[in-house]
């Protein structure tokens, strides 16, 4: 095959495969059903999630910082059980791209944001070793996507260069950055438009394709 033909597929995960692990959606809702002051949570959340989000603090660093940094009657283990419950499977695209990788000839690796304790729950909880070869976590690579490193390291990890991978995202600042570093990128908007390009690039790279 030629040295430009996909080998790589790249995907983020929350937003694509999964909800969020920790969204603002569902911090909105812990505010209400904890009784939390949301604009406080909100700004401790900005100030110090990327610090988790790289692996620097552990969960129950962060939580000290954005929720326990008053006495609280409720517990912290059902607060982090609230957490891990955002969690949950999208509609489609994970299930179908488990059978669809058997017989599609890439290699499939995560580039994903986030913070260890969550991202080692989702990738049990919905199996996604049944998805993926590799991982490119930014708790375990201390780098987080849109910094171009992350994506050259997944690269370089996967012996590749950016004219043989593919990216899907959610977020289209990410799809921009990957596309800066020469990667075919795509913004994930429905598992039926993602499925459609993943079925031609299949076929692109057929050995009796044109």
């Amino acid at each position: 095959m030629e040295a430009t033909s996909v080998k790589i597929l790249f995907f983020d995960i929350g937003g694509v495969l999964l909800t969020n692990g920790w969204g603002h959606e569902s911090r909105k809702e812990a505010s209400e059903k904890f009784g939390l002051d949301y604009a406080e949570v909100d700004a401790l959340h900005n100030f110090i999630f990327n610090v988790y989000e790289i692996g620097s603090i552990s969960l129950d660093e962060y939580l000290d910082t954005v929720v326990f940094n008053h006495p609280r009657d409720f517990a912290r283990e059902d607060f982090k059980e609230f957490i891990y419950k955002q969690s949950v499977e999208l509609p489609d695209t994970l299930k179908w791209l488990k059978e669809w990788r058997r017989g599609c000839g890439f290699r499939i690796i995560s580039i994903n944001n986030e913070g260890k304790e969550l991202n080692d729950y989702r990738v049990k909880k919905f199996k996604l070793h049944d998805c993926f070869d590799a991982f490119i976590s930014s708790c375990e690579v201390k780098m987080r996507k849109p910094d171009p490193g992350i994506f050259n390291l997944a690269m370089g990890v996967a012996l590749a260069q950016p004219g043989q991978c593919v990216y899907f995202d959610d977020r289209i600042m990410f799809v921009h950055a990957a596309q800066k570093l020469g990667i075919r990128a795509f913004q994930h908007t429905s598992f039926e438009t993602t499925k459609q390009i993943l079925e031609d690039i299949k076929k692109e790279n057929q050995p009796n394709s044109k």
